[in-house]
Formats: structure tokens, C-alpha cells, sequence
């Protein structure tokens, strides 16, 4: 019985070569988040002329070779990146709500391109602030609106799986800026990797040229039309649309769902059958009631969100696991880990990042159906436990300088994050409320990330000097992960398996025990 059937066999069965491109085109938002947040971590001391080189070479430049910075100084370019990423992740809610989440996507791609020409051929440090505080505008709106398109596009029994693909894509951002540092870190070609960011945003500007609305806020924006002439196209002509229509509360007639407009190479063959079908859709007023939708009416403001009752336990949890992201200390492996483990590790620290970087990717898409089998706040809950774990042992190797133990905690604490606080806090956005408070939700959540990672980027270096340098500072996000684990495993419900945010949270069986 189809019932039977593997997940994963079922999902290649109907992801359709257009799913597919729509995902893959879309995701390299969250790679250019995952690129920044990791572009400066090996080339440090070069950019900073701290070294000349990391592997002795030379290469001409009419630009400086580096850019002399003090260490505070190196942490305010950091960090400025997630102070951009914090005002795009809160434009981002509103503008994918009102005007759509493709024309939200498509505003990235320019600060994709601006922001890194600027970082590129900075001369100095104001510059290269400029570059990032633009990338990070872009990269915070990207994280916010493309987990929202994805979850619209893919089929509901892949939700988990294909959310999870924005945290790989932000690994592989993470995995080729830290490759590209490795065979990059010396001379003026530091300037190739932040050069590389602005090509990726040129490709991604031109794709997004062939990728349409999301169906479902075409549907929720009275375009009940259009949105299933897409859902067809997404999901192949013999895709069952009739559950997936309903769910958008759209009042149409249920024959309109064979409806598709086929590509201009098929020819005009938009038949009488297909017109007919068209005018369904337009019943007399006395037929059916208004077409627009529930959640259309009122799209929820990020104030809104938070002082209404039925909202406010999500912004809360989806906040407080975005917080639970950063503050386990996964941003200060990604941002700081070179120049953290060169004590321990003095010749072996870049390579061991690529290496960290790949296990990141890797396990990220070995665990992204986890999600879908054991449930999201498990699969969170695991990933706390196993980064809390992670960060006493490295706090110990890094003090006793044992470099086995440092290699091993540092492996087992990027992968223990794979396994549910990468990819699960981007899916639970989506579940948490209804279709009309996703943006609003979203941009709290990120907002709070953003945030978070501002503060560990800041000041994860000045904390850890100021402890000595010694691997102290994971003692602090061990607490972190013990305080905060705690209060999501009481606050924070499962999503997995419920229709929706009524049901996740209960409301549904209240209302139905009243009545």
C-alpha cells in the first residue's frame, strides 16, 4: 500500500524536476547567509596583517594586500554583518506579506551583488563594514523569506525534509567559504572569496527570473487562478491538488483542479474544457460567498503578533529556540574557530575547519528526515544536549591543551547542531501560527537569531579573553544549553503531525470538548 511506501521513496517519487529547481534557485539565499557568516574565518590573520600569508605565496594587487585591524576591530567587521542581518530579517516579514515572497527574494540578490563588490575591493575598514552590513541585510530578509517559500512549494508530507534544505544550503555556504579560505589565505586573494558571494548573487538574480509566486500566497491574495495553474506546474500533471487546494480556504469549484496552462513551447492550448473550468471559478455572487480568503483579509503585524494572545506563545517559542541556536556557541566554531584552536592545533586548525565544515553538511542531510520521523522538539532537545555535552569537553581540551579531545568535541558539537538546531527552528515558524502570522512570526524569530548572533560575535572573543583563553568560555554556553533546553522542553509544543497551528496548540480539542 502506497501508506507503506518510504518517506524518502515517496518524496522522489513526486518532486518534480520544477520542484526541484524552485528549491535549489531559492536556497541560495540561506547559502549566502552561510557564506558571510563564514568568509572571514580563515583569511583573518591575512585580511588583518596579522600574517602575510597563511601558505606562503604572493600575488600583485593595486589594492593593499590586508587591511591592519586590531582584534576589536576585526569583531566589529564580524559582527556588523548580523546588525544588517537583524534590519533585513525585520523588513523582510512585511514586505514578503504585502508584495509577495518572490519579489522579497529578488530585493536579496541586490545586496547579494552590492554588498560583496564593496568587501571585495574595500580599501579600508569602513568599507569593508559597508560591504557586509549589505550582505547581511539581504542574507537576514533571505532566511526569513525563503523557509516561508520553500514550505509553501513543497508537498505537505515533506515539509520537514525540504525545510531542512535551507539549513543545508547555509552549511554549504558555511563548507565552500571555508574550502575557498584553506587554498585562498594569502596575498590579495583573500579579496577572491569575499568576490566569489557577488557572482553567486548575479547567477541567483538571473534563475529568479524563470521562478513564480508561491501558489499559496497567490491563493490567499485573490489569485485562486494563477496559483493553481502553478501548484500544477510544481507538482506534475498527474499530482492529486484537491487537499493541498483546500487547505488554502479558497471557495472555488472543486473541477478546477485539472486546470493547467501549459509552457509557451506546448502552444496556445488552452482548450474550451480549460474555459470552462476558468468560469467555475467565477461563480454568480448568489453561488458562493466572497472568494478571498480568511487569511487574507488581515495580514498580522510583528507588534500585532506578539500582543495577541493566540500568537504570543509562538513568537515566545520560535524566539526562544532561535536563541537556543546562537547561544549554544555553534557561531563562535563557524566565525572564530581558526584562530580559537591554532594554541592547541597551531598547523592543522584550517584544515580541520574544512573538515568540520563538511561533517556540518554531511550530517545535516543524513538527519534532515529526522524532523519528520521522531518530531521537531526531540530532534531540538537532542542537538542541546549533545552541543552542551560538546562544549564542557572542549572547554577541557582547549584548557589542557589534549588536541584529540579539541578535534574530536569540536566534530561532535557541529554535528550534534545538524541534527535538529540547524535545520528545525526554520520549519517551526511555519507551523507554530497560521498562514496570516508567518511573516510576522518569522521575522521575531529571526530578529531574536540575529540578535544573538550579534552578541556572540561581538563579544565571544573579548569574553574569552577576558578568561584567560583557556576554553573557559564553553562553560558559559554549556549553561546556556542547560537553562534554555530546559524551558523548550516546557514551552515549546510538537508540530509534527498536526494540521495546524489550532491543533499544535491545542485549541482545536478545547473548542471542540466547549461545543
Amino acid at each position: 500500500m502506497a501508506s507503506d511506501e518510504p518517506l524518502y521513496r515517496s518524496l522522489l517519487r513526486d518532486t518534480t524536476a520544477y520542484l526541484a529547481y524552485l528549491v535549489l534557485i531559492s536556497a541560495l539565499g540561506p547559502f549566502q547567509f552561510g557564506f558571510h557568516l563564514a568568509e572571514l574565518n580563515t583569511p583573518q590573520d591575512v585580511l588583518t596583517c596579522e600574517k602575510r600569508t597563511v601558505q606562503e605565496t604572493s600575488a600583485a594587487s593595486s589594492l593593499p594586500q590586508c587591511i591592519q585591524m586590531s582584534k576589536s576591530q576585526f569583531s566589529v567587521v564580524t559582527s556588523i554583518y548580523t546588525l544588517g542581518g537583524l534590519l533585513g530579517a525585520i523588513s523582510a516579514g512585511p514586505c514578503c506579506n504585502r508584495y509577495g515572497r518572490l519579489l522579497t527574494m529578488r530585493l536579496t540578490t541586490l545586496t547579494f551583488v552590492i554588498g560583496p563588490a564593496i568587501e571585495s575591493s574595500a580599501s579600508n575598514i569602513g568599507l569593508l563594514c559597508l560591504g557586509r552590513f549589505i550582505s547581511g541585510i539581504g542574507a537576514g530578509a533571505a532566511i526569513v523569506v525563503v523557509p516561508i517559500y520553500i514550505s509553501e512549494i513543497a508537498p505537505s508530507k515533506g515539509k520537514g525534509l525540504f525545510g531542512a534544505f535551507t539549513q543545508i544550503m547555509i552549511n554549504t555556504g558555511i563548507l565552500t567559504a571555508q574550502v575557498l579560505g584553506y587554498f585562498l589565505s594569502h596575498g590579495s586573494l583573500w579579496r577572491i572569496i569575499l568576490a566569489v558571494a557577488g557572482g553567486i548573487g548575479v547567477l541567483q538574480a538571473v534563475a529568479l527570473l524563470f521562478v513564480p509566486e508561491s501558489p499559496k500566497w497567490l491563493a490567499e491574495h485573490s489569485s485562486p487562478q494563477r496559483a493553481r495553474d502553478i501548484l500544477r506546474r510544481i507538482r506534475g500533471h498527474k499530482a492529486d491538488l484537491d487537499a493541498e487546494v483546500k487547505a488554502w480556504n479558497v471557495d472555488s469549484s472543486p473541477d478546477d483542479i485539472g486546470l493547467f496552462i501549459y509552457p509557451a513551447s506546448h502552444g496556445t492550448r488552452l482548450t474550451q474544457r480549460a474555459a470552462e473550468e476558468e468560469s467555475l471559478l467565477r461563480a454568480p455572487s448568489n453561488t458562493h460567498p466572497a472568494r478571498t480568503p480568511k487569511a487574507a483579509t488581515a495580514s498580522v503585524s510583528i507588534i500585532g503578533a506578539f500582543l495577541h494572545p493566540s500568537y504570543r506563545p509562538a513568537v515566545i517559542a520560535v524566539v526562544a529556540v532561535m536563541v537556543a541556536q546562537q547561544f549554544t556557541g555553534i557561531n563562535s566554531i563557524v566565525m572564530y574557530s581558526v584562530s580559537l584552536l591554532s594554541p592547541i592545533l597551531p598547523t592543522a586548525a584550517a584544515l580541520l575547519i574544512v573538515v568540520v565544515g563538511a561533517i556540518n553538511f554531511v550530517v545535516t542531510i543524513l538527519c534532515a528526515p529526522l524532523s519528520d520521523k521522531i518530531g521537531r522538539k526531540p530532534s531540538i532537545l537532542l542537538s542541546i544536549a549533545g552541543m552542551g555535552t560538546c562544549s564542557v569537553a572542549l572547554a577541557v581540551s582547549l584548557y589542557f591543551g589534549v588536541k584529540t579531545l579539541g578535534a574530536v568535541a569540536t566534530l561532535l558539537f557541529v554535528a550534534s547542531f545538524a541534527v535538529g538546531l540547524g535545520p528545525v527552528p526554520f520549519i517551526l515558524a511555519n507551523e507554530l501560527v497560521g498562514p496570516e502570522a508567518v511573516g510576522a512570526t518569522q521575522s521575531w524569530a529571526l530578529a531574536a537569531n540575529w540578535i544573538a548572533t550579534f552578541l556572540v560575535s561581538q563579544f565571544f572573543p573579548i569574553v574569552d579573553e577576558a578568561l584567560g583563553k583557556q576554553g573557559k568560555v564553553y562553560y558559559i554556553f554549556a549553561a546556556f544549553a542547560l537553562v534554555l533546553g530546559a524551558f523548550i522542553a516546557y514551552w515549546v509544543p510538537e508540530t509534527k503531525g498536526k494540521s495546524g497551528a489550532e491543533e499544535v496548540w491545542g485549541r482545536k480539542e478545547a473548542r471542540e470538548r466547549v461545543e
